[in-house]
């Protein structure tokens, strides 16, 4: 048995279902044919029964007709008529209440014993017995015959019914043997069917494995099942998987790219304070002030990075975008005192579907940007209407404004209309951090801008 189960263990995924269902196909069948075979084993036995006792009936009621006149000798004289009665391969004999026989109809079987008294017989007894190594069915009845009173013996013998036994065996195991083939041919080929999406998945995998995440996802399958979900997943899985890494990769490249500057600053400046910082004060302290600038550049830059390298899943979250905006507001009012803000609310109150640090980070980078790239007064106009299904906003500013051929580009990565927005202490990724985060919650974010004049942002959000 423990070597039976280490073989199973062996076999492969495909092998375990085609030997598994060909088994409980097989098995299922076999049952209903030992079943069909002993029911029908048993019907037909109770038909040779029946036919035997017919038989007896039917001399019994020759007996009654002839009346009381007839006897013994008379019957011996017209045995023709008895034969027509009596089946050819049926035995009749007839004995007296002493157990001698008297009268004997065809001679196929040897006599039965009457393993009772005659004198105890009140009614039919039908037996199965063995005689001569073969099984016949017994029938022993009482009878009068005019003035003669016996036993009537009558021996069924079943070679027929055997032979029809055994044609019906034969084909039921024929017929099983095709069918363990069949089963066999058809869980091969459903199993078949089954493995090859999965089949296609492992090959997916082993091409991922081998080439990374670049590599496409070639199979399909259309089917809602459990094999479907499981390849939805998959591919969803997949799908996050390659983001993910994509956004790893991008990261580093930024990383890299954007961190050489920050620090061949540092780099410079403390090359200055060695070479001068020592005898000029002014030097020092202006070079670490510098210094210090660009290690908080690169801390932001840093975190904003970050921010965008995770970029987790949606936060099922609402909003008070009132309390959120003018919490915003009072934060950017203490950092930029020269700016002003002014927010107007339209229409009846409704929460937000967006969570309260998202909400407060887009609006965060769109107000900087109006304030930082301004040669004005920076004045910051914030319109928020409330509707049934959404919630939209526009944030104006009277900054320097984007040049038409400019706005495509304004939510890449570091992306600047000019190099001189360098100065404006930006990491070049607040408006990137905004757009994705819009993207996550579904918020819909339009900029329309005029230079010289300045930007508008609106915001369709979900309430």
């Amino acid at each position: 048995m423990k070597k039976i189960k280490q073989s199973m263990f062996q076999l492969t995924l495909k092998q375990k279902w085609t030997l598994s269902t060909s088994l409980v196909i097989f098995f299922s069948y076999a049952t209903i044919c030992i079943i069909i075979y002993f029911a029908l084993y048993t019907w037909l036995i109770h038909q040779e029964e029946l036919n035997a006792v017919r038989t007896v009936d039917d001399l019994t009621d020759f007996f009654h007709t002839q009346g009381q006149s007839i006897s013994i000798n008379e019957l011996k004289d017209n045995t023709g008529l008895l034969k027509s009665i009596v089946h050819q391969n049926q035995t009749v004999r007839l004995y007296n209440m002493d157990g001698y026989e008297v009268l004997r109809i065809n001679d196929y079987s040897p006599s039965a014993n009457i393993n009772y008294p005659i004198d105890e017989i009140q009614k039919t007894v039908v037996e199965k017995l063995s005689l001569d190594h073969k099984e016949v069915i017994v029938v022993n009845r009482l009878v009068q015959i005019g003035f003669f009173q016996g036993i009537i013996q009558l021996i069924h013998p079943l070679d027929t019914f055997h032979s029809m036994m055994r044609y019906v065996l034969t084909v039921l195991i024929i017929a099983g043997i095709g069918a363990l083939f069949i089963a066999v041919t058809m869980s091969h080929y459903l199993v078949h069917i089954i493995m090859k999406p999965l089949k296609d998945l492992r090959n997916s995998m082993t091409r991922v494995k081998e080439k990374g995440f670049q590599e496409n996802i070639h199979f399909t399958y259309h089917h809602d099942d459990e094999i479907g979900d499981l390849l939805k997943i998959y591919r969803s899985m997949m799908n996050e998987l390659e983001v993910t890494f994509m956004r790893q990769q991008q990261f580093v490249s930024d990383a890299s790219h954007e961190l050489r500057t920050p620090i061949q600053a540092i780099e410079g400046h403390l090359s200055l304070i060695k070479r001068w910082g020592k005898d000029d004060p002014q030097v020092l302290e202006e070079s670490l002030d510098l210094a210090i600038d660009e290690v908080q550049r690169m801390k932001k830059m840093i975190e904003e990075l970050l921010s965008l390298a995770r970029n987790e899943g949606k936060e099922e979250a609402s909003c008070d975008i009132e309390k959120v905006l003018n919490t915003v507001i009072e934060e950017l009012e203490v950092v930029y005192s020269n700016a002003k803000m002014n927010v107007v609310f339209d229409g009846e109150k409704r929460m937000a579907q967006i969570s309260e640090n998202a909400f407060a980070q887009i609006v965060r980078n769109i107000i900087e940007n109006g304030i930082r790239y301004n040669e004005n007064i920076p004045i910051i106009q914030i319109h928020v209407h409330y509707f049934t299904e959404n919630i939209f906003m526009t944030i104006q500013d009277n900054g320097i404004g984007i040049s038409r051929e400019h706005l495509p580009f304004i939510f890449d990565r570091f992306y600047r209309v000019d190099r001189s927005r360098s100065n404006g202490g930006g990491t070049g990724l607040g408006l990137s951090i905004s757009k994705m985060l819009a993207n996550k919650y579904q918020v819909e974010m339009d900029v329309s801008s005029s230079v010289g004049k300045g930007t508008t942002f609106t915001l369709r959000l979900p309430t």
